[in-house]
C-alpha cells in the first residue's frame, strides 16, 4: 500500500514520485501503459485513472493523491480533463486523502499588465481556461482537502517546453527557430523540478489546503534572452530567431483545429506574462531554481539522450 498515489509519469509526475522517494517515501505511479522511473519504492501501474472505481481502489491508503496527468494535445482536454479530475476526487474522498492538483495559469486568462498573483480572479474568456476554472471550482465543492498548485510554462531537465520543442532543434541544426510569440516580452517560466517540489510541499501543509498557490519562479525573461542563454549553455552560436505573425496561427486556426487551440492562448506571448509567487515562497518557505542551472540540467539531459 503507498503512502503517495501519482496519476501521470510526465515531467512533473516523474519528478514527484523522485522527490518522494528521496525521502524514503512509497509510491504509486498510475498511467494507461504502467510508465515511470525505475526505483525499489516506486510500484507503476497501467491502469485507466478516469475511472473512479478502480483509481480508488489503486489509491487505497494513500495518503496524498497528486493528480499530474496532462493530455499532450489541447483538443482533447474537454473529453479526457473532466473524467480524470471526477475520478481524482472520487478517490480522494473514498480515503480522506489530500488531493494535490498541479494546475496553470490558463484560469486568469489576460489580465492588466499581465501580473497575477495567488489572488488574481479566474477570469478566462477561452474555453481552456473555463475549463481549468471548472475542474478546481469542482474540487473546491468536493468537501475534500485539495490544493491547487500553478505555475508557468515549464523548463528544466526533461521539461516539454520551448527548448525541445523550438530552440532544440534550430540550435542543432544552425537553422532560424520561427516563434509563435513577441521575442521581446518578459514571461514567466517554472522550473519543473520547482514545481514537484512545491506540490510536495504542499499537500502535507494544511496551511495551504483550499486554494490555489503559486511555484516560486525564476524573475521573467524574454524569448529572445532565453533562446541566448541556451546557447551559451549548450556552446553553440546564437540562433536567429523569426517572429511568425500572429495572424499566420489565427488563419490555419479556421480550418486546424490545434491551431485554433494554440491561437486562443497566444495573448501569453504577444504580451507581458508575469506571475508572482511571493506569497508562497514567504509562507512556505519555497525559492526558485537558478534559472542558468535549470538550462543547464535541460542542456545536459538532452545530450545524454
Amino acid at each position: 500500500m503507498a503512502e503517495h498515489v501519482i496519476i501521470g509519469a510526465g515531467s512533473i509526475g516523474a519528478n514527484v514520485a523522485r522527490l518522494l522517494v528521496e525521502r524514503g517515501e512509497s509510491v504509486r505511479i498510475i498511467t494507461r501503459g504502467g510508465s515511470g522511473p525505475e526505483h525499489p519504492l516506486i510500484e507503476r501501474v497501467a491502469a485507466d485513472a478516469s475511472g473512479p472505481s478502480r483509481l480508488t481502489e489503486l489509491a487505497r491508503g494513500a495518503k496524498v493523491i497528486y493528480h499530474a496527468a496532462n493530455p499532450p494535445s489541447y483538443t482533447s482536454w474537454e473529453r479526457l480533463l473532466p473524467p480524470l479530475q471526477t475520478a481524482a476526487i472520487a478517490a480522494a474522498k473514498a480515503d480522506n486523502a489530500v488531493l494535490a492538483l498541479t494546475g496553470s495559469m490558463y484560469a486568469y486568462g489576460p489580465q492588466p499588465g499581465g501580473r497575477m498573483n495567488e489572488h488574481t480572479p479566474m477570469a478566462a474568456s477561452g474555453h481552456k481556461g473555463r475549463l481549468r476554472k471548472r475542474l478546481w471550482e469542482q474540487a473546491l465543492a468536493a468537501g475534500i482537502r485539495t490544493v491547487d498548485v500553478r505555475g508557468s510554462d515549464y523548463i528544466g531537465k526533461d521539461a516539454n517546453g520551448i527548448y525541445p520543442l523550438l530552440i532544440k532543434p534550430a540550435l542543432d541544426k544552425g537553422k532560424a527557430a520561427w516563434i509563435t510569440g513577441h521575442l521581446d516580452m518578459p514571461h514567466t517560466f517554472t522550473v519543473n523540478t520547482d514545481m514537484a517540489r512545491a506540490l510536495t510541499t504542499l499537500a502535507l501543509d494544511e496551511r495551504a489546503w483550499g486554494r490555489a498557490w503559486h511555484v516560486p519562479s525564476p524573475p521573467a525573461i524574454t524569448i529572445r534572452e532565453l533562446a541566448r542563454r541556451y546557447a551559451v549553455a549548450a556552446g553553440k552560436p546564437a540562433i536567429r530567431l523569426v517572429q511568425m505573425p500572429r495572424f499566420v496561427m489565427r488563419t490555419a486556426g479556421l480550418v486546424v483545429p490545434i491551431a485554433r487551440e494554440m491561437a486562443e492562448m497566444d495573448y501569453q506571448w504577444y504580451a507581458p506574462f508575469l506571475m508572482d509567487a511571493t506569497e508562497t515562497a514567504r509562507t512556505f518557505g519555497l525559492t526558485a531554481t537558478d534559472l542558468d542551472t535549470a538550462i543547464r540540467a535541460e542542456i545536459g539531459n538532452h545530450t545524454r539522450v
